[in-house]
């Protein structure tokens, strides 16, 4: 996430803004991992609100986080831009909670992934 919003930070900057919007609206399945990580100021915020806005029952996302949904709000700093990007973020998401050790704890510790059922 980090990174998508450097990027289209600079991208404002020297014009491609709107052709890297265009891009990301047309990718089949876009993967933002890491969301909550960083909080998102007032200009990332937009930006992603702009992404999801485009996408928005046309294309689809996924999201990673280790952050629980009902914190989400607190990684966007102004409240009405974090309702707009969760309302359509979260309206018709498929939610996935995964629990235990990290998988990257448990492949150092040589041991087998666990299944949730």
């Amino acid at each position: 996430m980090t990174r998508l919003i450097s990027d289209l930070a600079i991208a404002r900057g020297d014009g491609r803004y709107p052709k890297i919007l265009s891009k990301l609206s047309k990718i089949d399945l876009l993967i933002l991992d890491d969301w909550g990580f960083d909080i998102l100021d007032n200009q990332g915020g937009q930006d992603v609100l702009e992404i999801f806005e485009d996408r928005y029952n046309v294309r689809s996302t996924i999201i990673t986080s280790q952050l629980p949904i009902d914190n989400w709000h607190e990684t966007i700093k102004k409240p009405t831009l974090a309702d707009a990007i969760l309302d359509r973020v979260v309206h018709n998401a498929y939610k996935i909670k995964l629990e235990g050790e990290s998988m990257r704890k448990r492949k150092s510790a040589n041991l087998p992934p666990k299944v949730l059922g």
